[in-house]
């Protein structure tokens, strides 16, 4: 089996349980932050659908100079969450299915203030500091939610708001 295939498994898998927690962004929290040390919830899942993207510049790059000057995704509606989400699912889902396992395991490092921070391969670098990393953020944001009052959906199995089974 190629790897873009096993790949796009587990893609398809956490960008739809994703999408589920991206729809239920409540509108009139974008704001709200459960501390000061917090990222708001427009700040939080804006990056959750942001990251989504990621997978573009980790098989079209070799590597990704952290830009100091980088304006973060702030999202304040739902609609504007999944809307953008959506479209950085589908170039990503795009690049995986057409990467082929060589560029796949082609090395690919993450550079800050000159320095190299990590180096794997592509395939690692899409599960860990994409998937992963995004996964991580999506239970941020269910824990946030959680504490705002907003239902959480299932992600890997119930939740106390959505029982699938």
């Amino acid at each position: 089996m190629p790897m873009a295939q096993a790949l796009l498994a587990e893609f398809d898998h956490e960008m739809a349980t994703t999408r589920k927690m991206l729809e239920r962004f409540p509108d009139d929290k974008a704001e709200w932050r459960p501390h000061d040390t917090c990222m708001t919830l427009g700040r939080l899942a804006g990056h959750v659908s942001e990251l989504a993207g990621w997978v573009v510049p980790t098989i079209n790059q070799d590597q990704l100079v952290l830009d100091p000057n980088y304006k973060p995704s702030v999202v304040k509606s739902s609609s504007e969450a999944v809307k953008q989400f959506d479209e950085n699912v589908r170039v990503s889902r795009a690049a995986i299915a057409g990467a082929t396992d060589e560029a796949l395991m082609k090395p690919w490092s993450l550079v800050a203030a000159g320095k190299t921070v990590l180096t794997l391969p592509k395939a690692a670098v899409l599960r860990s500091f994409v998937m992963n990393h995004m996964i991580h953020h999506r239970g941020q944001l269910a824990a946030f939610y959680r504490i705002a009052g907003v239902p959480i959906p299932s992600i890997y199995g119930p939740s106390k708001d959505e029982q699938i089974f």
